[in-house]
């Protein structure tokens, strides 16, 4: 077992001792418990399963979970009222918008961990095997190793492939822009006036990464290269604000909340949806016979420097105890291994974070039989970061700025005057 191969000297964890025992496994003199908080219930699924083989390969540690966060905005807000009644849990996956915001609460009350000396203590020959460099930035506040990426994500084109056939398009070749995304969603819903041409529910998504998407695939950024001031005012930003209004007008997008839309894709009701890949099997599963469903790449305006949100999470350690500071890192390791990056892919349809977990070995076949869960690996050059906002406000932003975009898509302000707003609104909470 790979996962928890280490030098002797290296693997003492106080009360729970690694050395001698078969393959690496942890003989636990006394058991550890360590207390885990992940985001969005529905995850349960993979981080439930997850867990359970981890203690069977480890028996000395048993991983406890706090009672999930709804979202990651709710999630970091639990997380910084943590800190101040020193109730935080062991390990918690932060949302890689607010990892940056997180930790430098955390390290400023030496709260959090620095994972380097964990990482650097590792074989470089097994580090190098299952992380690739940018996927452990992914995890860096200002340099310094404080997370591990354990999901990743970029934003994904659901299709109902008969609807689309029906619209005169071709399910093998989806739009690549969203000119041409708009004509068809067009033709869908003439198609059909009782169904949707398409769906893009960044009005009430929990946070801004539908958002980011807009920005990112025209060639445009969130903040400027400092991080210190907004960048998306300009002609980039104005076609994002003009594309959400059109969402409507002519992909005849319902402005109904996001777990509905979602419900009416399965039902066969909405032509193109746009959605997380990580709810991808629990969509296929939800959908069984009712039609084909496709998948496809997200529309890129700007071919040579369009970019995506990587959207995910890092797994972050506040424990103070040093035997279950261990324990966590453990289970840490064992959570971004191949072996749980194979059982978090089949069971949601997030990108995996281990090299490994690419290989014949493990997801190799499972990507053969499922090509629709392969669509998001076709799109992984195009990630770019999910950067959070100086100051502290980065929730409070997002819901400021989506109260604007939900205006623009109902038509009570334009797209010109929406920008300004956003851009009014964001200098300000930033400052």
């Amino acid at each position: 077992m790979t996962f928890t191969r280490r030098s002797v000297g290296s693997l003492a964890l106080g009360s729970l001792a690694l050395a001698g025992a078969p393959g690496g496994r942890a003989v636990a003199q006394q058991p550890v418990t360590i207390d885990v908080l992940y985001c969005f219930p529905a995850f349960a699924r993979f981080h439930e399963g997850v867990a359970a083989e981890f203690m069977k390969r480890q028996p000395g540690i048993k991983v406890n979970f706090r009672a999930p966060a709804p979202t990651y905005d709710d999630g970091h807000q639990a997380m910084l009222r943590a800190a101040v009644t020193n109730q935080l849990p062991d390990l918690y996956y932060s949302g890689f918008h607010l990892l940056a915001e997180l930790v430098r609460t955390l390290q400023r009350r030496r709260q959090v961990t620095d994972l380097g000396p964990l990482l650097a203590a590792e074989p470089k020959e097994w580090v190098e095997a299952n992380y690739a460099p940018r996927i452990l930035d992914l995890g860096k506040v200002d340099g310094t190793q404080y997370g591990m990426a354990v999901n990743a994500s970029t934003p994904l084109m659901y299709f109902n492939t008969e609807l689309v056939r029906k619209a005169g398009g071709d399910p093998a070749r989806m739009p690549d822009n969203w000119t041409d995304t708009l004509a068809l969603a067009q033709k869908i819903h003439a198609g059909g006036p009782e169904v949707a041409g398409m769906a893009y529910n960044i009005h009430d998504w929990p946070d801004d990464w539908l958002f980011r998407g807009l920005i990112h695939q025209g060639g445009g950024n969130m903040l400027n290269p400092a991080g210190d001031a907004v960048a998306f005012g300009d002609a980039v930003g104005l076609r994002a604000m003009q594309y959400v209004r059109r969402f409507v007008t002519e992909g005849a997008m319902p402005l109904i909340d996001w777990d509905q839309s979602r419900q009416q894709f399965i039902a066969g009701q909405i032509g193109i949806f746009f959605d997380t890949p990580a709810r991808l099997r629990q969509v296929t599963d939800l959908i069984g016979q009712r039609f084909t469903l496709g998948t496809s790449t997200f529309p890129v305006d700007d071919k040579q420097k369009g970019g995506l949100p990587t959207g995910g999470n890092a797994g972050i350690i506040m424990s103070r105890d040093d035997a279950r500071r261990r324990a966590t890192w453990e289970f840490l390791k064992f959570m971004t291994g191949p072996e749980a990056q194979k059982m978090v892919v089949e069971t949601s349809g997030y990108l995996p974070t281990n090299l490994r977990a690419l290989g014949p070995d493990f997801l190799g076949p499972f990507y053969e039989a499922n090509p629709n869960f392969r669509t998001i690996t076709r799109q992984m050059d195009r990630s770019v970061p999910w950067q959070g906002y100086p100051g502290g406000n980065s929730v409070r932003i997002w819901r400021t700025q989506r109260e604007i975009i939900n205006r623009v898509m109902r038509g009570e302000v334009t797209a010109e005057v929406g920008l300004e707003r956003l851009v009014a609104e964001t200098k300000a909470l930033m400052s």
